[in-house]
């Protein structure tokens, strides 16, 4: 595509065979001509690229500036342009190996990753001690936490006195429950002897028993 004539330049795309999943790779390349062409170096550039990374666009570049110098002298488009052309054919050629190459770098990196995950951080005296620092003071404070919430208990737990103080239902709280049971309560009365039957001594009949000596109380 020839894009002005003073100087002369245009583009010119080029792509490369169909690889092994019909993939492609493509690039445009722009050429001016300078004044004294063939017998310098025409200027070119890539404008645009398909399916190229960074590295592929700088071999294409350092490839047309070792194509041009070494033809010098020559009219050189055709051969600068066929060894892009070949040079993208070695590209779409080298996908599948990238990619293959990417899948396995992606799995070393994943195992490592696993291998670190397993093994951890080596342990040395110097990160034990810093590690143990860590842990007696928030052992220590967990302590002083657990200290401070039983005193604040201890300081908010009410008496029997006091809670009746503050709740004068308390007070009542038996009776009205003997009065809910009405007279429903049985009493098992064989549990209980009668008079007769206990065998009490009668202090009276007590040889030494002496009402003087009895205590005051």
């Amino acid at each position: 595509t020839v894009l002005s004539e003073k100087p002369t330049t245009f583009t010119i795309t080029v792509t490369s065979e169909a690889g092994e999943n019909d993939e492609t790779v493509q690039t445009t390349l722009k050429f001016t001509y300078r004044e004294k062409y063939p017998d310098e170096t025409p200027l070119y550039e890539i404008v645009s690229q398909e399916n190229l990374d960074d590295n592929d666009v700088m071999d294409i570049i350092k490839l047309l500036e070792q194509q041009a110098e070494e033809n010098i002298g020559m009219v050189m488009i055709f051969t600068l342009v066929s060894a892009v052309q070949e040079k993208l054919n070695e590209i779409v050629d080298q996908i599948k190996t990238r990619r293959e190459e990417e899948k396995k770098q992606k799995e070393r990196e994943a195992e490592e990753e696993e291998k670190q995950r397993f093994h951890g951080t080596p342990v040395t005296i110097e990160n034990f001690l810093n590690w143990k620092a860590k842990f007696d003071a928030e052992l220590l404070e967990i302590k002083r936490k657990k200290m401070k919430e039983e005193e604040q208990a201890g300081k908010n737990k009410l008496s029997g006195k006091q809670l009746f103080e503050m709740d004068h239902n308390l007070d009542t709280s038996d009776i009205q429950f003997l009065e809910e049971a009405g007279n429903n309560v049985e009493v098992d009365e064989s549990l209980f002897q009668e008079m007769d039957d206990l065998e009490l001594e009668d202090e009276e009949d007590d040889p030494d028993y002496n009402p003087v000596n009895l205590d005051s109380d």
